[in-house]
């Protein structure tokens, strides 16, 4: 049975509460504040239950039914009113477990001014029991500066159990505002090919992932994603593991936007990425490699390379294959995956290759390009941490380039926010994702 979501989590609130000082009927419904709110900072504003989608939509109702609704008197005068709700968007959240709802909330209450939406969290318990419903309905408002009204959005934690939780259209489409855009933000590992998800992305208009944070080696599943885009034909995807490597592309093309060096993109011959593993012997499928994934697909895709042999383990190893040593002998690490593309001049060779490192699973350490033209070698090799990226060229063994660029790295409440903010189908995502699922081929995916 799944934690009781009504109940506190462990820093005592409940989830997605914010903290305020006010006052609230024992049945639920308005909180009156004792202070005037800051500018600037989310504050709780109506807080009730209900066990049914009607029952969801009377409470929604009665939050707005007050136009004079006050947040407080001071000096027996009211000293703010709340504005009208300010939606532009249906925020659908499919966040299954109750801290990972929890997390959520707290990314998204954190731009409550900034892209104000009706969100659903929907979560799941008991999904053997028999169907049942709990919501709770709350309305977060923030006073953006102290002379304009407050902007007001609502929030609505679903907890569906049995044959509820499965229907995922039936439970949501009904509280959506009509003629609002639809995001649907699956921060676990969605079932892409499973009819459930697929018939919510029907009504869908943005889908947000994080690709880098799916089991095994990730690979069947970006396979999966990117088979959308034929599936849904206004379908918009936004991966966050594949936004966070903005900082490197930047880095990157900064090398070859020198006129110099420019003309040795059509003569590149290999790239090669680089990734921390945790496991000793880096078998294939135990890291998920979406992201050095990624920086590949996006080279071949901005070069207009084509795959002639998609990536496969270099290491003639299946997974799960046991490796046989002498006493004191040490595991060998996995060589990693290799194909090859074709670009301008001629064939391009690809590696991904396991490093053991303390930095989480998957995560890039480096990106090495070589290219040669007309008998010179150039070779770029680009790292990164917390703050800062760095770049290093050298032109025939002399280095040419030696920057380090003030690029910090992006949390969920960022990445979250530019998804909201960008409209329509990225033509870089499009292009990346789907070339990533030709470097996958079908040998990962049967």
């Amino acid at each position: 049975m799944a934690k009781d979501l009504n109940g506190p989590n462990a820093g005592g609130h409940h989830p997605g509460d914010i903290v305020a000082v006010g006052v609230r009927p024992a049945g639920g419904g308005r909180i009156a504040l004792v202070e005037p709110p800051k500018p600037g900072e989310p504050t709780m504003r109506w807080l009730s239950h209900a066990h049914s989608i009607d029952e969801i939509e009377k409470e929604l109702n009665r939050i707005w039914a007050q136009p004079d609704l006050v947040v407080g008197t001071e000096d027996e005068r009211p000293f703010r009113h709340v504005a009208a709700r300010t939606s532009v968007m249906n925020l659908v959240v499919i966040a299954r477990q109750p801290e990972v709802g929890e997390r959520t909330a707290e990314t998204i209450q954190r731009l409550t001014g900034r892209h104000p939406s009706r969100t659903l969290i929907v979560l799941s318990a008991d999904p053997d029991g028999p169907p049942w419903l709990e919501a709770r309905i709350q309305a977060h408002c923030v006073l953006p500066r102290e002379d304009a009204p407050e902007t007001c959005t609502e929030m609505i934690f679903l907890t569906a159990g049995g044959e509820t939780g499965r229907h995922l259209t039936a439970l949501v489409e009904p509280l959506l505002v009509h003629d609002l855009p639809v995001t649907v933000w699956w921060p676990g590992e969605p079932p892409l090919d499973r009819e459930p998800a697929r018939e919510l992305l029907e009504v869908t208009d943005r889908l947000v992932v994080d690709a880098s944070s799916w089991s095994g080696d990730g690979l069947a599943r970006l396979h999966q994603l990117a088979a959308l885009y034929e599936a849904f034909d206004r379908l918009s995807i936004r991966d966050f593991a594949l936004v966070r490597q903005s900082r490197w592309r930047e880095a990157i093309a900064s090398v070859f936007d020198l006129p110099e060096f420019l003309p040795f993109l059509a003569s590149i011959k290999r790239i090669s990425v680089t990734y921390g593993t945790h496991d000793e012997v880096g078998l294939p499928g135990s890291t998920n490699v979406v992201k050095p994934l990624y920086h590949v697909a996006w080279l071949a895709s901005r070069l207009g390379m084509r795959v002639t042999s998609p990536l496969a383990h270099v290491d003639a190893r299946r997974p799960g294959t046991p490796v046989r040593l002498r006493p004191g002998e040490k595991p060998p690490m996995d060589r990693g995956l290799a194909g090859k593309l074709r670009g301008a001049s001629g064939e391009v060779t690809v590696v991904m290759r396991p490093v053991a490192s303390a930095m989480p699973p998957g995560t890039t350490l480096r990106v090495e390009i070589l290219a040669e033209r007309r008998g010179s070698e150039l070779r770029t090799d680009v790292t990164a941490e917390a703050e800062n990226v760095h770049v290093h060229t050298w032109l025939d063994g002399v280095q040419a380039i030696d920057r380090t660029f003030k690029a910090p790295r992006r949390g969920d409440v960022d990445l979250l926010g530019e998804a909201l903010e960008t409209g329509g189908r990225d033509p870089l995502a499009v292009e990346t994702i789907r070339k990533a699922a030709e470097l996958i081929g079908h040998h990962h995916v049967d």
